[in-house]
């Protein structure tokens, strides 16, 4: 399966959540996409069906495909912890995701962008691995040279408050870095993901 690169609106629709983060389309219209969007009767869904919407909204929220969730879900399983709470703390800690938080770029898709075209430096050194998982301590910048770019400089203006939103993260505009300071507690992750569901999806 390749990774999603379709309309965001109608996708966002489909899970009845800005799963893409704020977009006045979705805002306007948050019934399911459609012709009977607000007409359709709803059926009550299947146990298994929660658990398989859920499943996809976490791999579309995060820009994951299935063979890495499945393989990050098998490390959370490894860990001490909550499974489905470690689950949700190792894809925040993926660098993509993680430039995202930080501001660096409006949305996990131009963050992924970023990365892929070394702009991002994790301790002094280019990685160009969207996935590449973080750990406590680590230094997340915007490469020297392309501290800037207008696509970099015009969002990190703007969004260098919202950044005290993340407890786990601390950015300093003026070096343009920022650092991953811990594994985020589930009260802090904003994603409105129920993440037991896709644990109980799993187990089975």
């Amino acid at each position: 399966m390749a990774r999603y690169t379709g309309p965001t609106t109608k996708k966002a629709r489909t899970f009845g959540d800005a799963i893409f983060g704020y977009d006045k389309y979705f805002e306007r219209r948050k019934h399911p996409p459609g012709q009977h969007g607000l007409t359709r009767k709803k059926k009550a869904p299947s146990n298994y069906a929660q658990q398989l919407s859920e499943k996809q909204k976490a791999k579309y929220t995060y820009g994951v495909l299935e063979r890495q969730f499945r393989r990050t879900f098998h490390n959370a399983t490894r860990r001490h912890g909550v499974t489905g709470e470690v689950l949700l703390q190792l894809l925040e800690a993926r660098l993509d995701n993680t430039v995202f938080r930080l501001g660096i770029a409006p949305t996990r898709r131009g963050a992924r962008q970023l990365v892929g075209h070394r702009h991002i430096t994790v301790n002094g050194e280019v990685v160009n691995i969207p996935s590449y998982s973080l750990k406590p301590g680590d230094v997340i910048a915007v490469r020297g040279r392309s501290k800037g770019m207008e696509v970099v400089t015009t969002h990190v203006g703007a969004k260098t408050a919202d950044v005290r939103k993340f407890p786990w993260l601390e950015w300093n505009p003026d070096k343009m870095q920022g650092i991953f300071l811990s594994y985020p507690e589930r009260a802090h992750i904003p994603e409105k993901i129920n993440e037991q569901l896709i644990v109980e999806l799993y187990s089975k």
